[in-house]
């Protein structure tokens, strides 16, 4: 079988014997740490559609408003194509790259809490410079300072999530985070169409209202408890233990608290987490989850339609009206498509929605590429009727995406590490994601222009070898308890020749928990 086996009751060590109860407690400081999607997400919808203003290209970019006004052949796929317009959106990805191993170490060190109420902190400080910028330098500061804040929310939130998680609905909770960014996406778009009628001065108001789910997320987090394997993992073994008994509901935690004694005090051994990470024995966290994963959840081109939804569809002949109301569809659809994937992921797995949703995506790729190819680039809008499907195929994609490679590029990476590489991990991810996402935000303009509708036949490719990845590389990890997921690979039918079967750990690299 492509994605291994994992028999419960054979190789587990003490997870039958946990149990929990869904407490109150437990859902609040999860519904407030999730917050840090809606940070990432009013981004990535607030980006887009300012950049398709004309007030604001007016102020900063004269020449891209002039060639927006023409109906030319050359430059119906090249309105928008300038180089210091896509580093406003990327610079902020290359910012957060960077502060992503800042935040490794203060997340192991200091908790997920610290780290999540830096990124608010920074967050809000990068919208406030944005807000009341009077040239390119401060709007690029501010969006420095806005991926200063993803970095660390981005690395904190899905680990805070999944370590306070109960194993059998982890998928379901690990998934706010992407609802929250979904959520955000379509608030970004909403609050867009509202301020580009606000003349001139709307799309100040649209960056400015970042502003408004960091301090909400900032304030939440003063109030948010630290996760259980965190404290242990600082020494803290009452307040450990206190907090899991809390989002637990139940006194009886004896084997999930051993387990986790058990893995801080392999992670303690471990001196450098980012060298672990090479070990052989971490050899497929390291390729699927700090690599694959994050690097495909970009490629899919979903960022690409995200960060220039409204240039997107004026670009193909929308007025500015429309367009932004066209994005506020399409990021309903990805509310929708994770709405779906909390509700059913832990049902049917994560492998089902990664395979078959990229088959869907495929297809919704080779439709508009061919699409574009036969109706577009003539130096003329394109027919209403085209103009219909072309929008409800970017929404059946953006669905397809909203329940697959969007929200379970996040929760897989996350639930694949063992706790003495978990924040080391998590940074690589963070750190390729937004190598990747800089990237496709920087040349998809450019890309656009030169390659025009064989643009979206490149990604229609590439979610085509995703798609293969994920169905040989990955095991199914649904409601396998977190410290317990590297089990999944010593029973994988490629996997387990690179990481033996754990009966013999010296041969490969020493058995779990030997110091490095």
């Amino acid at each position: 079988m492509a994605g291994g086996a994992f028999e419960d009751g054979a190789t587990l060590k003490r997870a039958h014997l946990y149990e929990h109860k869904t407490t109150g407690y437990f859902i609040i400081a999860c519904l407030i740490a999730a917050m840090g999607g809606s940070l990432f997400g009013y981004d990535l919808g607030v980006s887009g559609g300012v950049t398709s203003m004309d007030d604001f290209l007016k102020k900063f970019f004269p020449k891209v408003y002039d060639r927006k006004q023409q109906h030319l052949h050359e430059t119906d796929y090249c309105k928008y194509d300038n180089q210091i317009l896509t580093l406003f959106t990327s610079s902020l990805y290359f910012g957060a790259l960077v502060f992503t191993f800042a935040a490794s170490f203060m997340t192991r060190n200091k908790g997920r809490r610290a780290s999540i109420l830096c990124g608010s902190l920074s967050f809000f400080i990068g919208a406030v410079i944005n807000a009341f910028a009077v040239n390119i330098a401060m709007l690029i500061i501010g969006r420095l300072l806005l991926g200063v804040g993803i970095g660390f929310s981005n690395q904190a939130v899905p680990l805070y999530l999944s370590e306070m998680s109960p194993a059998n609905s982890r998928g379901r909770y690990n998934q706010l985070f992407q609802l929250t960014t979904c959520l955000g996406i379509l608030i970004a778009n909403l609050v867009n169409y509202g301020t580009e009628k606000i003349h001139p001065w709307g799309w100040r108001l649209s960056l400015g209202s970042a502003t408004i789910p960091a301090i909400l997320m900032g304030v939440g987090a003063i109030f948010l408890p630290e996760t259980p394997n965190s404290l242990v993992e600082q020494g803290k073994l009452e307040e450990g233990r206190r907090i899991l008994e809390k989002v637990r509901g139940t006194t009886n935690v004896e084997a999930e608290f051993a387990d986790l004694i058990d893995a801080s005090n392999e992670a303690k051994a471990i001196k450098n987490p980012f060298r672990n990470l090479l070990k052989r024995r971490n050899r497929p966290q390291l390729i699927i989850g700090a690599l694959g994963i994050p690097m495909f959840q970009q490629l899919t081109g979903m960022n690409s339609i995200l960060f220039y939804a409204p240039v997107f569809f004026q670009s193909l002949g929308f007025g500015a009206g429309t367009s932004l109301y066209s994005s506020v569809i399409t990021s309903g659809a990805l509310v929708v498509g994770a709405l779906t994937s909390m509700a059913l992921v832990d049902k049917f797995g994560r492998r089902t929605f990664f395979i078959e949703a990229s088959i869907e995506m495929f297809c919704y790729m080779v439709a508009l590429a061919i699409t574009l190819a036969v109706k577009f680039g003539q130096g003329v809008n394109l027919p209403k009727a085209v103009s219909v499907f072309l929008v409800i195929i970017i929404c059946l994609f953006c669905f397809a995406y909203g329940r697959s490679w969007g929200p379970l590029g996040w929760l897989v990476p996350s639930e694949l590490f063992p706790l003495e590489t978990r924040s080391a991990g998590q940074s690589v991810v963070v750190c390729v994601n937004m190598i990747f996402t800089a990237l496709i935000a920087q040349c998809f303009l450019v890309s656009l222009c030169h390659l025009r509708y064989g643009i979206f036949l490149l990604f229609a490719g590439l979610v085509a070898i995703m798609g293969s990845f994920i169905f040989f590389l990955l095991p199914e990890t649904k409601q396998v308890p977190i410290e317990e997921v590297y089990l999944l690979f010593q029973n994988h039918w490629y996997w387990k020749k690179i990481v033996g079967d754990g009966t013999n750990g010296d041969e490969f690299d020493g058995k779990k928990g030997q110091a490095n």
